[in-house]
């Protein structure tokens, strides 16, 4: 989704303090200026473009706003949020360590498809100043003051929110888990939306990561699991630079090619998450960022950052293992050095 190419439709804010024993509805929508319809695009497309949102279908028989939504009509928009927020606010009043927030509901349309996107700002405490004035007109006294209440930048990434398609009601949820029963739970899907959820590709790709790591720590030694590990993720980002992602299955035969024994633990580990045949397809250059280069850390506390293209070039860099077991990194053909402080 294409965050230029969104259009808001109407947009209403409640106010969703826990601490205060009741929610503060609003009954009118906000007045809303290009400064604001930015900061909600701005999230909205962080949302639906990065690759912590989990794709998510409602559990039709259990979800009150499943419910709601089969029936919601524009004109009913308001009423409607008002009710999501209730029920929001029930399950924030009986889990003191949800945060409160301000829920955002947000009607918009992008190309030809119609959504809703429900976006929980939590409060955050910062501090600001204010003026008061002395007494008998003596001049001004300049304070600071702690508000409880500062929403999230726009830069900043909301740890719950859901933008949910009103053609087929599916919908991408980014959620973060909190104390529930005593137990850390997905509140927002689990118990507010009440969906089921896919793993996100950046969860699924974490996933792989381990895997891999977990594999080669069990069949290789120490000396070994070193290059393996490097190999391993040089053949990750080759299949995400060139073909935009890979299939599980295609991506442990590359890495174990010539270990069958390992290939077969590798889909083992896939199989346990349902994920052998699943293809990954991350979006977000955050989540890619980190398979761009070869972090190095020594045992005498040396840390060396390979971008992917030097460390695939011979000529570049090369790792020499010596007689004696440990590894020498050879950096070649240097034109020009800097040191930086």
């Amino acid at each position: 989704m294409n965050k230029e190419d969104i259009r808001i439709k109407h947009i209403i804010v409640h106010i969703l303090d826990s601490t205060i024993g009741m929610p503060v509805l609003s009954d009118t929508e906000l007045l809303y200026g290009s400064e604001v319809a930015e900061f909600v695009r701005e999230h909205i497309g962080r949302i639906c473009a990065g690759d912590d949102a989990k794709e998510c279908r409602f559990y039709e028989q259990e979800s009150e706003i499943y419910k709601l939504l089969t029936a919601y009509d524009d004109e009913n928009f308001v009423e409607i949020s008002q009710e999501i927020a209730n029920l929001l606010y029930e399950i924030m009043a009986a889990n003191i360590d949800i945060p409160s927030a301000d829920l955002m509901a947000v009607r918009f349309r992008e190309g030809d498809e119609e959504y809703l996107a429900l976006l929980k700002l939590n409060f955050k405490a910062l501090y600001t100043h204010r003026t008061m004035p002395l007494a008998e007109g003596e001049g001004n006294s300049n304070e600071l003051i702690r508000h409880k209440s500062i929403l999230p930048s726009e830069s900043q990434r909301l740890t719950e929110a859901a933008v949910i398609s009103l053609s087929d009601l599916s919908l991408r949820v980014v959620e973060k888990k909190y104390e529930v029963n005593g137990e850390k739970t997905d509140y927002f899907s689990f118990l507010f939306l009440k969906c089921s959820a896919h793993l996100s590709h950046k969860a699924k790709l974490s996933i792989v990561g381990r895997a891999v790591e977990s594999v080669q720590k069990e069949g290789f030694d120490e000396s070994e699991r070193f290059e393996r590990q490097m190999y391993a993720k040089s053949i990750i980002q080759e299949e995400i630079e060139e073909n935009g992602g890979f299939t599980v299955e295609e991506i442990g035969e590359r890495i174990f090619e010539n270990e069958p024994e390992l290939r077969t633990a590798f889909q083992d580990k896939m199989e346990k998450y349902d994920l052998v045949k699943e293809r990954i397809e991350p979006q977000s250059e955050n989540t890619v960022r980190k398979f761009q280069s070869q972090h190095l850390f020594t045992d005498t506390g040396i840390e060396i950052k390979i971008p992917m293209e030097q460390y695939k070039n011979p000529r570049c860099v090369e790792f020499i293992t010596n007689p004696d077991g440990t590894v020498s990194v050879l950096i070649k053909n240097i034109e020009h050095l800097e040191a930086k402080i």
